[in-house]
């Protein structure tokens, strides 16, 4: 699984989002698909880079409550 080329696509999701802060949620298991991974590979590197401080994770406010992620400012 290249870490970088998923943090790319994460950040272009984030970026095009029309959302206000710019946030996205994804699902681990769409995402795996287009990568041709396992769900929990994409649910690692993730988690690796909300570690690195590259992507902040929270939980969305308004239902249904779900996780969100963002760039850092």
């Amino acid at each position: 699984m290249d870490t970088e080329l998923l943090f790319q696509r994460i950040e272009n999701m984030i970026i095009s989002s029309t959302k206000s802060p710019k946030y996205i949620s994804f699902s681990s298991v769409k995402m795996a698909d287009l990568f041709g991974v396992k769900p929990i590979e994409i649910e690692r590197e993730v988690q690796k880079l909300v570690e690195e401080g590259r992507l902040i994770k929270t939980q969305h406010s308004v239902l249904p409550s779900y996780e969100v992620y963002m760039l850092p400012s």
